[in-house]
């Protein structure tokens, strides 16, 4: 099995999950796991570890840099 590296570290599950789709779409599986240890008591979301293979991880970033940039303005 290929070693798994952090990418990234979502704030929110919700935020997470964007991130895998982003990933998905550009043909990279990432992997989510909890970045801390949830405490039953605690409300709200708790930050998640957005994982790629190592091999994965620079096109991985590419990927996320190329499809989160804002679209040119243009002219008025």
């Amino acid at each position: 099995m290929s070693e798994l590296v952090q990418l990234a570290v979502a704030g929110s599950v919700d935020e997470a999950e964007e991130l895998q789709a982003l990933l998905t779409r550009a043909g990279i599986e990432a992997t989510l796991e909890g970045a801390v240890e949830e405490d039953p008591e605690a409300h709200g979301d708790v930050p998640v570890r957005v994982l790629v293979v190592a091999d994965e991880l620079d096109a991985a970033r590419d990927a996320i840099e190329a499809l989160t940039e804002p679209d040119d303005e243009l002219p008025g």
